[in-house]
């Protein structure tokens, strides 16, 4: 009774109804109580904000629906902080910053403040439709490009608006611009990577090396991207793992899309033996590879001759194939090996060990084999020449 009675004897207006909220709850556990309801109770209406956007009223048009949500999400957070200031006794700091005039001409300012701010909320759909237009009929930008462009030009709004709004209380704006001046400065020096981060993931959300789903290799790393954020890129490697790599790490290394042109180019070494005919070889592996689907029959697959190896004069069997992707690769491998492999067992064709073979084919030197005539002249002749030595010296 004594709390009711101090409340209606407090001054009147909203002065006058704060300073009388201290009396009601005068415990500190019944404010921190009050403040924790009040809080999960706005949290509670802020999460279903979207929800009622959905809602489609008969009564009421769509876009005048959703300026009442806006207006009344707004008042009631409004209401609830007032709420929580006025619990704990700091309604006389709250309403210094106003001044003590509260008369028309603050209830003008706090209008026009708030009417820029839902105007500002507003205008991001807006921008939102005026983004999807422009970049719709160009195939170029991604979702992640709408995306970023969307951001910038709501930051830039709502910090229009803040800045006005700033401005209509007489707040010394060019203050509060040189401390965040002096903060960004300590917070880029505190956090060096974590900016360089960010600024890549920028240059590379509007370079666009890559996108989504394409195959990419990053210094050791190899996978589909699944993901490009701000900060970080995401690919899914061929073994299952998922891998974050800052996108600092992705503009510094050496990054390879196979995906980029749609196709990718594929070669198998082959050696064939030194006594088959190359030429003969080559067409071979050529016919062989052009009767397999997964390889395009344009560009023509090309077999060249790469190197003399140690046992084999070694083939490169190029194809290529569209639609990269690693299972795409290795199953055309596996056809292309065992094509190329079949039609030169079925021409004859040896395909050598990695071993050096010795065989009694006729050399310019000659080969010299145990036990043969040659072998026996050689004995013969070093004979002969320890004899004529040792007769000399007797």
């Amino acid at each position: 009774m004594g709390s009711l009675l101090a409340l209606q004897t407090a001054p009147d207006g909203l002065g006058g109804v704060l300073a009388g909220l201290p009396q009601l709850v005068p415990s500190l556990g019944g404010r921190i109580a009050v403040t924790f309801a009040i809080g999960v109770a706005v949290m509670a209406l802020l999460a279903r904000t979207e929800e009622l956007h959905a809602i489609e009223p008969e009564q009421l048009p769509q876009t005048l629906w959703h300026v009442v949500v806006t207006v009344g999400t707004i008042i009631v957070a409004v209401a609830a902080g007032l709420g929580i200031v006025g619990v704990w006794g700091l309604s006389e700091q709250l309403l210094g910053v106003f001044g003590d005039n509260y008369g028309p001409e603050t209830l003008v300012r706090v209008g026009i403040s708030a009417l820029f701010l839902i105007g500002a909320y507003t205008m991001t759909g807006l921008i939102r439709q005026l983004i999807e237009e422009i970049t719709g009929a160009r195939s170029s930008l991604g979702e992640h490009e709408r995306e970023i462009a969307f951001r910038l030009g709501q930051v830039a709004l709502y910090l229009l608006a803040i800045t006005i709004v700033l401005s209509l209380w007489q707040v010394n704006v060019g203050g509060i611009l040189v401390g965040a001046g002096f903060l960004g400065i300590v917070v880029g020096m505190a956090a060096r990577q974590t900016l360089g981060a960010l600024l890549a993931g920028f240059v590379l959300m509007f370079s666009r090396p890559f996108e989504i789903g394409d195959w990419i290799q990053v210094g050791e790393h190899e996978g589909i991207v699944t993901d490009i954020t701000v900060v970080n890129t995401r690919i899914q490697t061929f073994d299952g793992e998922y891998v974050m790599i800052p996108n600092d790490v992705v503009s510094s290394e050496s990054l390879v899309n196979r995906s980029r042109k749609g196709r990718l180019r594929i070669e198998v070494e082959v050696g064939v033996d030194y006594d088959a005919d190359p030429e003969r070889a080559a067409t071979v592996a050529q016919r062989a590879v052009s009767g397999l689907d997964d390889p395009m029959n344009v560009p023509t697959p090309q077999v060249v001759l790469k190197r003399l190896d140690d046992s084999a004069v070694v083939l490169g069997v190029r194809y290529w194939i569209d639609n990269p992707s690693a299972r795409r690769k290795w199953r055309s491998r596996t056809a292309v090996i065992g094509a190329v492999k079949e039609s030169l067992e079925a021409e004859g064709i040896k395909i050598p060990f990695p071993q050096r073979e010795l065989t009694d084919r006729d050399e310019a030197a000659g080969v010299v084999l145990a036990g043969g005539d040659r072998a026996a002249e050689a004995a013969s002749e070093e004979a002969s020449a320890e004899a004529a030595s040792d007769g000399g010296t007797s």
